[in-house]
């Protein structure tokens, strides 16, 4: 579970990133976009700013290797990958949503709530989709 560059790693990385990149991105911009221009449109930005988003993806996805995917490998379990990856999105996405919800006014609970159940989902689908290429493709 070391963070030492290989191949091996940057193929993980690679994939992983893809997986979690295909699914977030259709989330925010076909399935849910009309849903949080609606309920956070009055602090919404015009311009993504696309250094911080890289920044987010890299960052979780580098987490996502190292505590969900690197051990369900080691243990090769899919159960593991799913399980484990779901409830680190919870925990990410609760960092973000609760704090919003505690310290911004006027922060809408649904956003909250659909946020916590989209990051559980997002990070299962994108550790057992990701675990699962990897096998294929032989780690």
């Amino acid at each position: 579970m070391d963070l030492i560059f290989t191949l091996s790693n940057l193929k993980n990385f690679l994939i992983t990133m893809f997986v979690f990149l295909v699914i977030d991105l259709l989330w925010l911009q076909v399935i849910s976009k009309n849903f949080y221009a609606k309920h956070l449109g009055y602090i919404m930005t015009d311009q993504v700013k696309v250094a911080a988003a890289f920044l987010f993806y890299f960052i979780f996805v580098v987490g996502i290797i190292y505590f969900v995917i690197n051990p369900a490998l080691a243990k090769e379990s899919w159960q593991y990958a799913l399980f484990v990856g779901m409830f680190f999105g919870l925990i990410t996405y609760s960092t973000y949503d609760l704090t919003s919800l505690a310290v911004i006014k006027d922060w809408p609970l649904v956003i909250t709530v659909v946020d916590l159940i989209w990051g559980t989902f997002l990070s299962g689908t994108t550790a057992l989709v990701s675990y699962m290429l990897i096998r294929l493709t032989g780690n």
